[in-house]
Parts: C-alpha cells; sequence; structure tokens
C-alpha cells in the first residue's frame, strides 16, 4: 500500500490467487481502518501543501511523467494483469495498459484545452463580468473493479489529479498487483506525498467501506456491480457525497436481416466472449430478424465451439455463479446451442476457473437467465420481426449500459440508435472507443458520465465571479 508518500504493509493479509490454475501467487494486505483515516488525512493535507497550490503546467507535466513510467515498465504491467486476471495476454497489451497511458497522457492534453466561461452582463441591476472558474471537489474515493483493474483505475485516477484533487484508491482485492506497480511509478514521478494513496483490502465492513463512508472523503467515483454501488450511495448519503458510478449491465444487440451477416457474427462473437464476457459492455442478449434467425443461431453456436485461449472467471466464486446460471438456463427451459459447462484441458488449468462460452436460445423474456446479469460468456438469442419490436426487447431491462446495432441501412441506424435506452449504442462495432466521448449508462447502470471533459467536470465545481463594472 502506498499512503502519505511512502509504501505500507499491515499485519493482516489475505491470498492473491492465480484464476488459471487456481494456485496461490501472492499475499495483499488488509488495511485497517486507522491506515484509511491516515490516507485520507494525507489527501488532505496534500490539498493544503504543495499539490493544491501546483500550476496547471506542473499537474500536466506530471500526469505525462506517469504515462511515461506505466510505458517504461509495460512488461511488468502486463505480466502482472495477465496473472491476476487471467486475460489473454493480447488483450492486456493491446487494451488495458496502452489505454491506461492514454488516459494520463489525455488529462496532460484536456488541462490545456479547457476553458472558462465569460459572460458580460447588462440588467437593471448594473453592469458586470461573470466569469467562472473550477476547484478541485478535494479528497477523492477511486474504488475500481477487477476486471480491467488498470484500465479503469486509471480512468478515474487520472482526470481526478488533472482536476487537482487529492486521491485514496482501492481496487478490487482480487487483482491488486497493477494497482501497486501504479504507485510505484506516481511515486518516482514525483507527486508530493498525499496526492495519491492507495489501500488494499475488501469492500463490505472492511477498507472499501471505511473509505466510502469517511466523513471526510469528498467524492467517490467507483466502477463495479450494481448492488454494491447501491451500498456505497447510502453510505455517501449521509454526507451528501457526490458519486460517479459505472455499474452493471445486461446489454443488448440488435442484428437486422440487411446486417453484413459475417460482421454482425464475428461482432457479437467478440462482444460476447470477449475476456469471458467479464467486461461491463458485454452483450448478454441478441435480437435477431426472423428471416436470419435460424442462420445466426447455428453459426454463433459453432464458432463459440471453437473458442480457445479465453481465459477464466475470475475467482472459484465468481464461476461458481455462472455456472449456477447456465443451470439455472436449463430448468427455465433453455436450448443450450453451444457450452453450457466446464472445459476440460487435461492440465493445471482445470485446477482454475474456467467455464465454457455458451450459446443459448428459447427462454421467454421474463426468465432470470434473460433479466439478470451473469457476468460471463454467455449470450441468450431470440428473434424478433419488426423494428419497433427490437427496439422494445433491447428497452426492456433494468440495465442501460451498451447496445449494439448491425444494419446496413444507414437511415435505420439512425433511427434505432437514439431509441434505445443505453449510454453508448455502437453500429456496426462494438468497444469501438474514444476517451473524449461520454462513458456511462442509465437506470441501474449507472450515475453520471466518464471520458474527457464529462470526467473533468465530476471532478472539478465552478465557481461563478461576479464583478460589477
Amino acid at each position: 500500500m502506498y499512503v502519505a508518500g511512502s509504501f505500507r504493509w499491515a499485519d493482516d493479509t489475505f491470498p492473491l490467487i492465480d484464476p488459471t490454475d487456481g494456485a496461490v501467487i501472492g499475499a495483499v494486505p488488509e488495511a485497517p481502518r486507522e491506515l484509511v483515516d491516515e490516507a485520507v488525512r494525507a489527501a488532505r493535507g496534500a490539498l493544503a501543501g504543495p499539490w493544491g497550490s501546483m500550476s496547471v503546467g506542473d499537474r500536466s507535466a506530471a500526469l505525462r511523467r506517469i504515462a511515461d513510467g506505466i510505458a517504461a515498465r509495460f512488461g511488468d504491467f502486463v505480466d502482472t494483469e495477465v496473472r491476476e486476471t487471467g486475460k489473454p495476454r493480447a488483450l492486456a497489451e493491446t487494451m488495458d495498459i496502452p489505454r491506461a497511458i492514454d488516459n494520463f497522457r489525455a488529462y496532460a492534453d484536456l488541462l490545456y484545452a479547457r476553458r472558462d466561461s465569460t459572460f458580460h452582463t447588462v440588467s437593471p441591476q448594473g453592469e458586470a463580468l461573470n466569469y467562472t472558474v473550477r476547484r478541485p471537489l478535494g479528497v477523492v474515493a477511486v474504488i475500481s473493479p477487477w476486471n480491467l483493474p488498470l484500465l479503469l483505475l486509471s480512468w478515474k485516477v487520472a482526470p481526478a489529479l488533472a482536476a487537482g484533487n487529492a486521491v485514496v484508491a482501492k481496487p478490487s482485492e482480487e487483482t491488486p498487483g497493477t494497482a501497486a506497480l501504479l504507485a510505484e511509478v506516481i511515486h518516482e514521478a514525483g507527486l508530493p506525498p498525499g496526492a495519491f494513496n492507495l489501500l488494499h483490502g475488501h469492500g463490505a465492513g472492511a477498507a472499501g467501506e471505511f473509505l466510502t463512508s469517511h466523513p471526510e472523503v469528498d467524492a467517490i467515483a467507483f466502477t463495479g456491480e450494481s448492488a454494491t454501488g447501491s451500498a456505497i450511495m447510502r453510505a455517501a448519503a449521509d454526507h451528501v457525497t457526490p458519486v460517479s458510478f459505472e455499474l452493471g449491465g445486461k446489454n443488448a444487440a440488435l442484428v437486422f436481416a440487411d446486417a453484413d451477416f459475417e460482421a454482425a457474427v464475428e461482432g457479437t462473437l467478440r462482444s460476447a466472449f470477449t475476456h469471458s464476457g467479464q467486461i461491463c459492455l458485454c452483450t448478454e442478449r441478441v435480437y435477431v430478424e426472423r428471416p436470419i434467425y435460424d442462420e445466426f443461431v447455428a453459426a454463433l453456436g459453432e464458432r463459440a465451439r471453437k473458442l480457445a485461449g479465453y481465459g477464466p472467471m475470475i475467482s472459484a466464486q465468481h464461476r461458481d455463479k455462472v455456472l449456477s446460471y447456465y443451470r439455472l438456463a436449463v430448468e427455465e427451459g433453455a436450448t443450450v446451442v453451444a457450452g453450457g459447462g466446464i472445459p476440460d484441458f487435461g492440465d493445471d488449468r482445470d485446477q482454475g476457473f474456467h467455464v465454457e462460452p455458451t450459446v443459448l436460445t428459447g427462454l421467454p423474456s421474463t426468465a432470470r437467465t434473460v433479466r439478470e446479469e451473469i457476468f460471463g460468456p454467455v449470450c441468450h438469442v431470440a428473434p424478433f420481426d419488426t423494428e419497433d419490436e427490437a427496439v422494445r426487447l433491447a428497452n426492456d431491462s433494468a440495465y442501460g449500459l451498451a447496445a449494439t446495432v448491425w444494419t446496413t441501412n444507414l437511415s435505420r441506424a439512425h433511427r434505432v440508435a437514439p431509441r434505445v435506452e443505453a449510454g453508448i449504442v455502437w453500429v456496426n462495432c462494438w468497444n469501438l472507443r474514444d476517451l473524449r466521448t461520454p462513458f456511462g449508462g442509465v437506470k441501474a447502470s449507472g450515475i453520471g458520465r466518464e471520458g474527457g471533459e464529462y470526467s473533468l467536470d465530476f471532478f472539478s465545481e465552478p465557481v461563478n465571479v461576479c464583478v460589477r463594472i
């Protein structure tokens, strides 16, 4: 852990598990309440000291040093990400670590692109000049998940630091390694003590709860499951603490008969099974126009059965949860087109937490398997007959994070996309991201938006100054 500019340990620890083979690969310290208090005090002290008075140019330079530090240790970050998550190495090398570097560089640039508003006011009360300035919120708690550990941690830490806040971060207890490496990079980048602090530990009744319910925390940024978000919101309510939440999803794909069939099948295969479905943006509900429905199901099922190297579930507990939904789907009357069980590798991976990529059909929209987030390599495919029905099915969910629309009809794409109740709608692609665009969901999928100016707006507070002329 990293508090007040120095690295710390704790008397209590818990094991770190490699999900690929179930082996214990390390120990993780559990932060006691006293250390959480110290981290928050250190953050408060940094705001009152050199960090709080640092110029925009110096903050921007610090973010660039952090980005360069991650790039210099690229292999260490990739190795740690792969070891702790079990994800394919290619995914860590092309998405997780590069995007983390981009996050720090992007916010170093955005600091110079920010413009304050100015208004010349003439009214019966007099003439005045109104202008806005933005100030940091203060001490920001950042809670990040296990599926994209460094990417989603940096997605919050970079704009929070850019806006001048002091950060106390707690990564998932299951993937602490890249956060610890980031603390080393930040230390070497020379940020003042307390500007960034890192704690490890569990959530409820432990470091996560101690941090999010702390009366000296000025804002909370959290990515994770919706139930945890609800618990954090209840804790934040006691102090009216601002929150930014990116929560769960039960994302839909709409495949129209005029779609490029090959692109739609491959795109859905990717959106359903990348990182074994353990990405909040993954597709779990697929709706296909009836004329191509049977052909699409057959093609998707065939390719799902041939998938290899897709990685394990993050833990034994999560594997058991996903398998319980596989059993539930059968109990609810599903047809298992592909998968539905545990793969047999014949090597050490059989001791890990793998499940088969699974394609289901035949369930009504009321089935729990169709309505509840599973967060594994599984999708249910159902037919539709009209454009209106497709939109209705996509919107028939408590969640609203992301969706995909597959069609070659440009007019239809522009009609359908705005009608889907989701924060992000991709047309003929999936997970094609621009870091400047708003990211977030509606309904149970979250509160607020992240990315570009949207993150800087959350992590800072506008102040209007009115000067009578």
